[in-house]
């Protein structure tokens, strides 16, 4: 799992950087403040998962465990569905896709919970 995470680390990672320059750059005139606000809302998300993300792999490397392996599985799954869904969601401007953000809110807390959870066990 150490070599998966850090690979959707390093692909998020770039992809986190790559859009929030296309944003800056090519959407800036394309799209609605608004828009522009909840595409970069997707980007920061994005970010600060990958980081998490990373942290979870070098922590694996010290600490295997089933509930750091769950966090970073859900830190992934969270940044597909809450950035993606915004992404898509400001690209086409289908709102209905607004219901998917949600859920990648609780894959984040949910991988937070398990990051938690794991430290707690240290005891």
């Amino acid at each position: 799992m150490l070599r998966v995470f850090l690979m959707l680390a390093a692909f998020f990672g770039f992809t986190g950087v790559a859009l929030g320059a296309f944003a800056a750059h090519g959407l800036k005139n394309r799209l609605t403040e608004q828009y522009l606000a909840i595409f970069h809302t997707g980007v920061t998300y994005q970010l600060v998962h990958t980081l998490a993300l990373f942290g979870v792999a070098l922590l694996l490397a010290h600490l295997p465990g089933r509930l750091v392996a769950w966090a970073g599985a859900f830190f992934a799954l969270g940044i597909v569905l809450f950035s993606g869904s915004l992404y898509v969601l400001t690209l086409t401007g289908i709102s209905k896709l607004g219901i998917i953000t949600p859920i990648g809110g609780a894959a984040f807390l949910a991988g937070w919970l398990c990051l938690g959870l794991a430290a707690w066990r240290l005891g």
